[in-house]
């Protein structure tokens, strides 16, 4: 066969299959946020669980980026700037829920920025996010809602009633009950009131919401079981055949380093579920941190528990103290190297290399087959 022939079924082959994979869309996105899960604690979890490094489910996944955290004006980011980006496309500064860096912290306003929770509200998707968290505050707030200030949790929560795209937010699920509350009494306004008349009632447990309910909003004061709570949404979500975007967050901060490592291998006991259960050929699952923190691993061996020690020294330090045990050495504050971005299932290809938190937005839009837009 001639060189030339040759050369043009190869070319014809690679856009052929260039074609094929730019045809996969997503049906449905899971977002995985691990607040504060940066790669140092990310090893530390797999010691802690399983005695060995690269023993997490997500560290398995071959479509793997860093992502940059940086914000708009600091090196290193918070979460409501670290979640913005994630979601929107765009950076803005510390504090700031989802509005450009035209806005001034808890003064002035700044340009809303669309998420990819309204884009899907917009296509007729369900939706949904669900926390351990303070479900008003930074990471899922920025999903749903746009505010100068994080800590403005009632005008955050009230965006739940009041959306700018389709009916809003689907799936609500959390803590902060008594926050929320109070921040949404000191606007002049009754949470349940505002609830009851949008046919949306507040559950204050997961076991209280019943089958038929296809919107429910559950507020905790504490202790919320992300698994039961993932497999209720996923339930839910999952009935609408046009698709669905969930955002799972699970705190990852390490200043009490066991709960934070429990909670890592616990999260990551969870997305491997979560993979085996829903269709990996039109979902996709991205993992990713807002931001890393203050854990090194400086010493320890196989066959000893990293956390050795820790005991000991809890005895005679006091939680603001710096944690220093022989394996590990954990402060209290949040830093700027990149985060692991990882993925599965459409679009996972898009994960790789070094690129900016920015760019994990533009991967849900492009696994979805949509286009930006401002409006």
């Amino acid at each position: 066969m001639p060189r030339v022939k040759i050369a043009v079924l190869l070319l014809m082959f690679c856009l052929s299959a260039a074609t094929a994979r730019q045809g996969k869309r997503a049906r449905n996105v899971i977002l995985f946020l691990a607040d504060a899960g940066g790669v140092p604690t990310l090893n530390a979890a797999s010691l802690h669980g399983y005695g060995e490094p690269q023993k997490l489910f997500v560290q398995s996944w071959l479509n793997a980026a860093l992502s940059d955290t940086s914000t708009a004006s600091n090196w290193v980011t918070d979460s409501a700037a670290g979640m913005t980006a994630i979601v929107t496309g765009a950076k803005t500064h510390n504090g700031v829920i989802s509005q450009g860096p035209d806005a001034v912290r808890g003064k002035k306003d700044g340009s809303p920025l669309k998420t990819i929770l309204e884009y899907a509200e917009e296509h007729g998707l369900s939706t949904g996010v669900l926390t351990n968290v303070n479900v008003a505050d930074a990471t899922p707030a920025a999903c749903y809602s746009q505010a100068n200030d994080r800590r403005k949790f009632g005008d955050i929560f009230m965006q739940v009633f009041t959306p700018r795209f389709g009916d809003g937010v689907d799936v609500v699920m959390g803590i902060g009950r008594k926050p929320i509350y109070d921040g949404i009494a000191a606007l002049g306004k009754n949470l349940d009131e505002v609830a009851q008349s949008r046919q949306r009632p507040i559950y204050a447990a997961l076991e209280d919401v019943p089958a038929s309910n296809s919107r429910p909003v559950v507020l905790l004061e504490q202790d919320m079981k992300v698994p039961e709570a993932a497999r209720l949404a996923l339930r839910v979500l999952s009935k609408n055949r046009k698709g669905y975007f969930l955002m799972i967050e699970w705190d990852a901060h390490t200043d009490d380093p066991r709960r934070g490592l429990d909670n890592v291998v616990n999260f990551d006991k969870l997305i491997r579920e979560i993979a085996s259960t829903v269709d990996l050929k039109e979902t996709l699952l991205l993992f990713t941190a807002d931001h890393s923190f203050e854990l090194r691993s400086v010493g320890g061996k196989r066959g000893e528990p990293i956390l050795s020690g820790l005991e000991e020294w809890q005895r005679t330090h006091t939680r603001r103290d710096n944690v220093q045990i022989p394996a590990l050495r954990v402060g209290h504050s949040h830093t700027g190297e990149e985060v692991l971005a990882a993925a599965l299932g459409p679009g996972a290809e898009q994960v790789r290399g070094f690129l900016p938190n920015t760019r994990l937005f533009h991967v849900m839009m492009n696994a979805y087959g949509w286009k930006a837009n401002s409006k």
